[in-house]
C-alpha cells in the first residue's frame, strides 16, 4: 500500500505516525486505591497518576512507596484505568 501513496502523500503520514506513537507514550494511568492510618486512625479513598505500566501491580507497587512518605498504609487498589 506505502508503493501506491505518492510522496505527497508521505509527507503527511510519517509527521502523523510519530505524534500517534507520542500521544500513547504519554497516556497517564489512575489508580484508585484504599489506604489507611493507625495514628490517629484515619481511612482514606483516592485516586492517584501512577507511571509506566498501567497495572495493578506496578499501581501497587508505586502507591506503597508514596503512601509510606505520607505515613499511610495501602489496603488495596479497586481499580486501574488509563485516561
Amino acid at each position: 500500500m506505502l508503493a501506491a501513496m505518492t510522496r505527497p502523500s508521505l509527507i503527511f503520514l510519517v509527521p502523523m505516525l510519530f505524534m500517534a506513537t507520542a500521544a500513547q507514550a504519554q497516556a497517564s494511568c489512575a489508580a484508585e486505591y484504599k489506604a489507611k492510618r493507625d495514628t490517629p486512625f484515619e481511612l482514606h479513598y483516592d485516586v492517584a497518576q501512577i507511571s509506566g505500566p498501567c497495572t495493578m501491580s506496578n499501581a501497587e507497587t508505586q502507591l506503597r512507596k508514596k503512601l509510606a512518605r505520607e505515613g499511610l498504609v495501602l489496603l488495596k487498589v479497586l481499580s486501574v484505568k488509563e485516561s
